[in-house]
């Protein structure tokens, strides 16, 4: 068991640190070669920001615990709103004046409630699996085309600002792009091995792991990113960091995990977790498009966020602490 810990911390550790180190040197080579800045933030650094669920995802379903990936991706995602935004929200209120990102949160719900309808039988076939990851490089190719026709959005003016502050030259920027590629992959397998064999000691579901311990570690990048663009008045940034990511979580992420294995479902996911995950996601909408006036989320809006993401755990603790049998 302690073991177990001690690969858990670890593995988060790392797991984070070399998050950081590939989104930057991935950015960086996209820059490079002449990427508008707009598309690197919504596909480069969207898909770094993600990597570490979808590595912890991917390594889970190879070794056997779909469960731990689905609720690795829905747990992110929860965690994504009720967690990072709440905390950044209480720190500094965040402006929504991005028309992109205005764009993008009922794309995000849209994806949402079709995730339910692959959930309806309790289980993510690898066909269903498929469906999701074309949905997912629709969304890349839709991403790709607004980028490059937004490039007076103030989102990627925040994208400029933040890819020029972090100047790599190319040598250095693909040598972190693969050292940060290697050690997430070598971290995510420690994290795997020791959150399974804490589910297993503590007589709880590989899923409950997924949400909790799991979600909030892989989620610790998009909260570090979230506080610091705040605090630089890049608001946009940091709301388009989370809708960016849970979009990849919800298709991507779930996407691979049922590819590599088919999913079978608690009957709770749909019921308990998707409803709390669909939730948060309309009040995203609710709290960040105004028709009047510019989005919002304040510091109510945060506090609503945490209080939601406290009613939710005790509810998931209560409920799923007992593994199924």
């Amino acid at each position: 068991m302690t073991l177990s810990i001690v690969a858990v911390v670890l593995g988060l550790a790392v797991l984070v640190w070399s998050a950081d180190r590939f989104v930057e040197g991935a950015a960086a080579v996209a820059r490079h070669l002449g990427m508008a800045p707009l598309v690197i933030g919504m596909v480069i650094i969207g898909f770094g920001t993600s990597a570490p669920e979808m590595v912890v995802s991917a390594l889970a379903s190879m070794q056997g615990n779909p469960a731990l990936a689905l609720g690795n991706a829905y747990g992110s995602n929860i965690t994504n709103i009720a967690l990072v935004l709440g905390i950044t929200a209480l720190l500094a209120p965040i402006a929504v004046k991005s028309v992109v990102i205005r764009r993008e949160m009922p794309v995000l719900i849209t994806i949402t409630l079709l995730s339910a309808v692959f959930l309806l039988d309790y289980q993510i076939t690898r066909l269903e699996a498929v469906l999701l990851l074309i949905v997912f490089l629709g969304y890349m190719g839709w991403s790709v085309w607004i980028g490059s026709k937004s490039s007076d959005d103030s989102l990627a003016a925040e994208y400029t600002q933040e890819i020029d502050s972090h100047p790599l030259p190319m040598k250095p920027a693909i040598i972190w792009l693969i050292v940060g590629l290697l050690l997430l992959i070598v971290s995510s397998r420690a994290l795997v091995w020791g959150a399974v064999n804490i589910a297993v000691s503590l007589g709880v579901s590989d899923l409950v792991i997924g949400l909790t311990v799991v979600a909030i570690g892989t989620s610790l990048p998009e909260l570090a990113s979230a506080i610091a663009a705040t605090r630089k008045n890049e608001h946009d940034l940091a709301l388009g960091n989370v809708i960016g990511s849970n979009m990849f979580n919800t298709l991507a992420v779930v996407g691979i995990a049922g590819a590599i294995e088919p999913v079978s479902l608690e009957p709770l996911v749909l019921s308990r977790d998707w409803v709390a995950m669909a939730i948060l996601t309309l009040l995203l909408m609710v709290f960040g498009i105004r028709k009047a006036r510019q989005g919002r989320i304040n510091r109510v809006h945060g506090f609503i966020f945490i209080c939601l993401y406290l009613l939710y755990t005790l509810y998931l603790l209560k409920t799923g602490f007992i593994a199924p049998q």
